[in-house]
């Protein structure tokens, strides 16, 4: 009979989430959890204690930025420039839906995000973050719940979605991944195709955003990615099954890179189960081959 240590008991209910998903009901607090906001293995009494304190904590770095935001207006260029590009992509954001209904509260949206811009040193703001906020946002109540579990995330997807950390590395992987694979659409990538597996790096920006039909199945991959399962940089395997929804119309009419990139911007409304089981494929595909050192090390 198997012992359930914590470990275990913490790697089946990343398995379960991997596997089945987070029902719409648990989503909020689940989220807590799978980004290290709460501990696997606290009691309701300190997590109640670890939520009064992140608020605290919260609050007090908001008056931190009141207190010091005429002196980045003054001194640093850079923060102006980035509270302009800030503002700018929230108006672009739709704040209702088909109803009328507010979505998001702007206002509130901003704030989080310059002061995530002005505490975070490594993951400068990007285009892209306001659109991962807005999803906090509509997912838990409370600003200093949107604002730590986007922390969170950062965190643990820097590797991932991050421009000057890891989305450079996961760009080079996918065309290794390719070259290994797939050695023929490889080899039109490298020709004729040149230059559009590292324009797609809003994929890897926006943890794939975009592409889904819905914000369900945005939560689900990204919830996917929070786990590690089935395997490390899971989001590589996930943007080469989304490269190969287009390889046969891209070699069959033997497309440029800006085609290529075109055609891969109309990969939009997909399903969430689908793609990742697609990736989930690919990986297997993996296990049965002598893999190069370089991949085995990335994935395995």
């Amino acid at each position: 009979m198997t012992t359930l240590s914590p470990e275990n008991s913490l790697s089946a209910r990343q398995s379960a989430s991997f596997i089945l998903g987070l029902h719409p009901l648990v989503r909020t607090e689940a989220w807590k959890f799978l980004t290290g906001y709460y501990s696997w293995q606290s009691s309701q009494d300190e997590r109640l204690t670890v939520d009064s304190t992140r608020r605290k904590n919260y609050e007090a770095l908001c008056q931190m930025y009141q207190k010091i935001e005429p002196l980045l207006e003054n001194l640093h260029q850079n923060f102006i420039e980035t509270r302009n590009n800030i503002t700018h992509d929230i108006q672009k954001l739709y704040d209702k839906d088909p109803l009328g209904n507010v979505l998001i509260d702007k206002k509130r949206l901003e704030k989080i995000l310059l002061l995530s811009y002005v505490c975070n040193t490594q993951a400068e703001y990007q285009q892209g973050f306001h659109e991962m906020v807005m999803l906090f946002q509509l997912m838990v109540e409370h600003d200093h719940e949107t604002f730590w579990l986007f922390q969170f995330f950062l965190q643990k997807m820097e590797h991932s979605c991050v421009i000057n950390i890891g989305v450079g590395k996961n760009l080079d992987m996918l065309n290794n991944l390719i070259t290994f694979l797939d050695p023929v659409f490889a080899e039109h990538l490298q020709g004729k195709g040149a230059g559009a597996v590292q324009s797609l790096f809003p994929w890897f920006c926006l943890c794939f955003q975009r592409a889904f039909k819905s914000f369900d199945d945005v939560w689900r991959l990204w919830e996917v990615l929070l786990t590690g399962k089935p395997c490390r940089n899971f989001q590589v395997l996930v943007a080469y099954s989304m490269l190969q929804m287009v390889r046969e119309q891209v070699l069959r009419e033997s497309m440029s890179g800006d085609n290529i990139l075109l055609a891969c911007n109309k990969l939009i409304d997909l399903d969430a189960d689908e793609l990742i089981s697609a990736a989930c494929v690919v990986y297997a595909e993996l296990l049965q081959k002598e893999v190069p050192r370089p991949l085995k090390d990335f994935f395995l």
